[in-house]
This record gives structure tokens, C-alpha cells and sequence, in this order.
């Protein structure tokens, strides 16, 4: 059974509430869960007390015990002092060319830098013989 420390959604629609729980990670969204730790008000302002509730001994029990937080838990953990912040993802690649596409971008580049660095070394060849 691995335990998870998760958020339940409450409220009514376009006003969400959510309780944070521990919870079996089969276990639905907002359906069983072991014991509610805290709760968290996205509606409250960014600096106010009561936006984020949990009672942090209950929460070390969890974590010591193996419980594993989710994402948004990780980063009010984070907040409050207790814990790392999670690692942020990379974006995803999909607004890159594809890896054909990159080739030929850089047999472009190659091919328009190859006369470029040619003509320079040209260039100095043909001021030789008006010189002398």
C-alpha cells in the first residue's frame, strides 16, 4: 500500500477548497482517504495565514512513515520549512523541430559559414598582387 499525501477538492463550482489528506494511492480523488491533515484555500490571497493550514507533526509522522507528497504538497512543504523544493520538470520538446528538420538546419548553417570563412581567405590573395 503506498500511502500518498494529497488534496481532496471541496467547495462549490468556480470556488474550490481543498483538504489534504493521506491517502492509499488507488484510492479515488476524493474518495477514501486515512486521515485529513490540513486544508488549502486557493481563494485567500498569496499572503494570507490561513490560505494554507496543516498540522506539521502529523505531517512529519506521514513522511517518516514512507507517505509520498504530491507535487503541490511538495511545494507548501518547501514553504513551510519542511522539506526540499521539488525538482522542476524540463518542458517538453514537441515546439523543437523534428531531428531531420535540425539536420538540415545545421547543413545550412555549415554550408553558409563554408563560402564565408572561403571569401576572407580570398580576399586577402587578391589585395597581394594590387599591393606589390
Amino acid at each position: 500500500m503506498s500511502l500518498k499525501i494529497r488534496m481532496t477538492r471541496g467547495g462549490t463550482k468556480k470556488r474550490p477548497f481543498y483538504g489534504i489528506v493521506v491517502a492509499d494511492g488507488r484510492a479515488p480523488r476524493d474518495g477514501r482517504f486515512i486521515e485529513k491533515i490540513g486544508t488549502y484555500n486557493p481563494m485567500l490571497a498569496h499572503d494570507n495565514p490561513e490560505r494554507v493550514k496543516f498540522d506539521a507533526e502529523r505531517m512529519k509522522h506521514w513522511l517518516s512513515v514512507g507517505a509520498q507528497p504530491s507535487e503541490r504538497i511538495a511545494i507548501f512543504l518547501h514553504k513551510a520549512g519542511m522539506g526540499a523544493a521539488p525538482v522542476r520538470r524540463d518542458q517538453t520538446q514537441q515546439h523543437l523541430p523534428k531531428k531531420k528538420a535540425q539536420e538540415r538546419a545545421q547543413a545550412a548553417t555549415a554550408a553558409a559559414a563554408a563560402p564565408a570563412a572561403a571569401a576572407p581567405a580570398a580576399a586577402p590573395a587578391a589585395d597581394a598582387p594590387a599591393a606589390g
